[in-house]
């Protein structure tokens, strides 16, 4: 019996022995594995190759992460704080800079953080981290200047101006549009992400002004959300048919119309809201309001696909948590602000469609040629339509024919570009 014992103990001590040889490999291996890590990020991260390309190759700059270096050193200066970790005893932090970078090439490609830790240098469960969080800060330092949304009657009417400058639209908060965004579902999520066009998505709801700039931004609804009813779910839409938007009165708009929202056949008809008329039965004053109205409704259509083709994380099925998500798409709209303001060469002439109005030609903007189409929300059959609502598209309908008329509509009409 006691031969047995000091056997057991023997084994025991030869045990313990052992696990302690192997713990201190193990950790002498982590120690090289994060030696060479941090090397092979110095060595061909992004950081060199950044600082390659600023140097000596600027338009590659801008095309590598979709702004210039002006842009990106305002930025990472008003993002850094947000994004800045501490040193630890065990290992030195990813640097802001490396973050911002990281994030702007993600949603500049639309590569996984598989495929991105390459070119990164940072691991796949690092960026699946850091890159949310990052964007998640990008909209929270810019939402307050770039994408500040009317509170005021001062304000609304400050757009409403812009809009007419630009577009000849009067009384004019903003066009409105809503797009499916592609992800992958959740775990266990079955069919509620699963839309019309039999894909998962989430939707982004954006109001834009007469400059391009989003100016509200919904996103997270499921896809499989009736499309009618999505805009009545954000708390824009809520606002509006409360009448709690704090929107001009008539005695301070043009012709003492109703202050107006503008969209297309997905949304309802309302006292504030405007959309075309059916295509049937059109007579020659309705084609006119519908092609006034898809004139300025225009806006909305290429900030979609301006952001389609800056940024190409929206031309694949995301994959990441829905509120990740929902940061990733908030900071593509904010940033697109940014850019459209900071940077000079982020919208051309040719970027966007125009109109040559003496030949009565449309011309297609360039975005056309590079991005994927988003998917727009789905037609809805409009409920009741009030009285009010119809008189007050009437209303429109009769200034733009009469003395809010342009003088190129009528050749726009007849040769068909309406």
């Amino acid at each position: 019996m006691m031969k047995i014992r000091e056997n057991n103990r023997i084994r025991t001590i030869a045990l313990v022995g052992l696990f302690s040889i192997m713990d201190q490999n193990l950790s002498k291996l982590k120690r090289v594995s994060s030696v060479w890590v941090k090397e092979y990020r110095r060595r061909f991260g992004h950081l060199p190759l950044i600082s390659e390309l600023r140097e000596n190759y600027p338009d590659e700059f801008k095309n590598y992460l979709r702004m210039d270096s002006a842009c990106f050193d305002m930025l990472l200066a008003l993002v850094g704080p947000k994004i800045c970790k501490t040193d630890t005893i065990m290992r030195k932090c990813i640097s802001v800079e490396e973050r911002l970078t990281a994030t702007l090439r993600f949603l500049a490609t639309g590569r996984s953080f598989e495929d991105l830790k390459f070119s990164s240098g940072i691991s796949a469960p690092s960026l699946s981290v850091l890159i949310p969080e990052t964007c998640k800060a990008i909209f929270e330092v810019l939402k307050e200047e770039y994408m500040k949304f009317p509170t005021t009657k001062d304000e609304w009417l400050q757009v409403a101006k812009d809009f007419q400058d630009r577009w000849q639209f009067v009384n004019c908060g903003g066009s409105m549009d809503g797009k499916h965004i592609r992800i992958v579902p959740p775990p266990k999520s079955g069919s509620t992400y699963y839309n019309y066009k039999n894909f998962n998505s989430i939707v982004l709801m954006a109001l834009v002004n007469s400059n391009y700039e989003f100016i509200y931004v919904d996103v997270g609804k499921n896809g499989r959300l009736s499309d009618g009813g999505v805009f009545e779910y954000t708390e824009f839409g809520r606002k509006l048919l409360a009448k709690k938007l704090n929107l001009p009165d008539t005695n301070a708009t043009v012709n003492n119309m109703n202050y107006v929202f503008i969209g297309d056949e997905a949304f309802s008809l309302e006292e504030h809201f405007l959309k075309p008329y059916a295509q049937k039965d059109l007579n020659s004053e309705k084609r006119i309001f519908n092609y006034r109205l898809s004139r300025a409704r225009n806006v909305v259509e290429n900030a979609f696909g301006i952001i389609s083709s800056r940024f190409r994380i929206l031309h694949t099925p995301i994959n990441m948590k829905p509120k990740n998500i929902s940061y990733v798409i908030l900071a593509i709209c904010v940033l697109h602000n940014f850019l459209r303001r900071r940077c000079n060469a982020y919208i051309s002439p040719t970027t966007v469609d125009s109109e040559d109005t003496d030949g009565c030609e449309k011309h297609q903007g360039d975005w056309r040629n590079n991005a994927v189409e988003l998917v727009g929300l789905q037609p809805v059959n409009s409920r009741t339509v009030t009285i009010r609502a119809k008189i007050n598209r009437d209303n429109y309908k009769e200034f733009f024919n009469t003395e809010g008329r342009v003088e190129w509509q009528d050749a726009m009409i007849r040769a068909g570009r309406a």
